[in-house]
């Protein structure tokens, strides 16, 4: 329960935190609604769990004026028998702040639970700076820095909590009328440890709103809990549909 209160605290606190800061009446307009998608499909993992199973997630964005929100929920599950072999939950949130067409501010937070990450739970708060580098109708690639704050808790009870600096960059690039293709990256550094994440997807529309993707997730920690692998992977297989 108390890792469910935290989930909603900090996407509460991530989606509104900017709009707090700064505010530009002139730019507000009637909210559109929430659009996203939703993701099914089949993931092989490597590292700390060695499995093939179902994963789920879903993504949520709304935009307005100048703001942009993004809500993220992510699991995973399996079971051989009675054992449990690979559990993982995920919960982010974002927004963004618009001051210019290309420059803007963020403030978001994270919450995971991965079972045999050695980890019983790993929250990161953080705000800061963006700049859309390239900004076409095909091309779009996003730069971010800022710091932050994390909160660790191990296995065995023991804490790691830290400041952190935070780098990412996100590319997008619209293949065709029918196929995308995304890349994510990102760093969040601490003297404890540092959290590395690469996102590869392509994306192909089947007909609709159904799409096919293909997906490769890698994380690394420089320095994991004892008895771990530093590094994780997740080849999946999803169908995506999208709201």
């Amino acid at each position: 329960m108390r890792k469910i209160a935290v989930v909603l605290v900090l996407s509460l606190t991530a989606a509104s935190s900017w709009q707090a800061v700064a505010q530009d009446s002139k730019d507000e307009k009637p909210a559109d609604g929430w659009s996203g998608e939703g993701e099914l499909g089949y993931v092989n993992t490597t590292g700390n769990t060695e499995t093939q199973h179902l994963n789920a997630k879903l993504g949520l964005k709304k935009e307005v004026a100048r703001w942009l929100h993004e809500v993220r929920f992510e699991a995973g599950n399996q079971k051989d028998g009675s054992a449990t072999t690979a559990e993982r939950y995920y919960a982010a949130a974002k927004s963004d702040y618009a001051f210019t067409e290309r420059d803007y501010g963020y403030a978001g937070a994270d919450y995971e639970d991965d079972r045999f990450s050695g980890y019983d739970y790993r929250t990161n708060v953080g705000l800061g700076y963006g700049r859309r580098v390239v900004n076409t109708e095909t091309l779009k690639l996003n730069l971010e820095i800022g710091p932050g704050y994390r909160w660790s808790e191990l296995d065995n009870g023991d804490e790691q909590n830290e400041a952190t600096l935070r780098l990412a960059g996100n590319l997008g690039w619209t293949i065709s009328d029918n196929a995308s293709f995304t890349q994510e990256l990102s760093a969040i550094i601490g003297d404890e440890n540092t959290a590395s994440r690469s996102f590869t997807a392509l994306t192909t529309k089947i007909n609709g709103n159904f799409a096919l993707r293909l997906s490769y997730l890698l994380t690394h920690n420089s320095d994991p809990p004892p008895d771990t692998k530093n590094t994780d992977t997740e080849t999946a297989v999803t169908l995506v549909y999208g709201f």
